[in-house]
C-alpha cells in the first residue's frame, strides 16, 4: 500500500525518529512503513493521517488506485 508520509514528514522537517516519538513508535516502523514494506495497523494509520491533519485514505493508497 502506497503512502504519502515521508512527503509530509520531511514538508514539516522532522527526521524518521522524531516522527516515530510523536506517534509512540520505534524510527524503524516509519521507515518500514515509508519503504512500503510493512502496512501500518488501523489505530496506527489513525493516528499518523491525525497527525498529518489528514484522512487515513488521503494519506495510504492501495495499489491500483
Amino acid at each position: 500500500m502506497r503512502n504519502d508520509m515521508r512527503a509530509l514528514r520531511q514538508g514539516k522537517g522532522l527526521s524518521q525518529q522524531d516522527l516515530g516519538q510523536a506517534l509512540g513508535v520505534s524510527r524503524q516502523t516509519v521507515n518500514a512503513i515509508e519503504q512500503c514494506r510493512y502496512d501500518p495497523s488501523l489505530p496506527l494509520a489513525i493516528r499518523i493521517a491525525r497527525y498529518f491533519g489528514t484522512t487515513v485514505e488521503e494519506m495510504f493508497h492501495v495499489d491500483g488506485d
